[in-house]
């Protein structure tokens, strides 16, 4: 009985539709649309309810991110120099500090 199941299972995953980002895209922009409702639209594509939401949530927020990011400030080609030359000088003080922490394990004999 177990393993009727399990082929059951396997069978279901492997023929269940996979939707593309445009697909998806596509069928929550008709549902935020208002043209027809979340069921229709649902029934017609072979969606569940819940699988609609997940998809507009994670439509909405991306679009959110996408707008929020643009208000924040990105760093200028100045400050994105200084922190390289930062980034620079910080490998070279830890490649130095390693550096000196060998010889004294060497001095030591360890």
């Amino acid at each position: 009985m177990a393993k009727s199941k399990d082929v059951i299972t396997q069978i279901k995953k492997a023929t269940r539709r996979k939707f593309s980002a445009d697909e998806k895209i596509r069928i929550v922009l008709e549902g935020l649309r208002g043209q027809t409702s979340i069921s229709e639209v649902c029934r017609r594509e072979g969606i569940a309810a819940s699988v609609y939401y997940k998809w507009s949530k994670g439509f909405l927020e991306a679009g959110k991110n996408g707008l929020t990011r643009d208000t924040l400030r990105d760093a200028t080609s100045d400050e994105v120099k200084r922190l390289r030359q930062e980034n620079e000088q910080l490998k070279q003080s830890l490649a130095d500090a390693i550096l000196e922490t060998q010889r004294y394990k060497k001095s030591f004999g360890l």
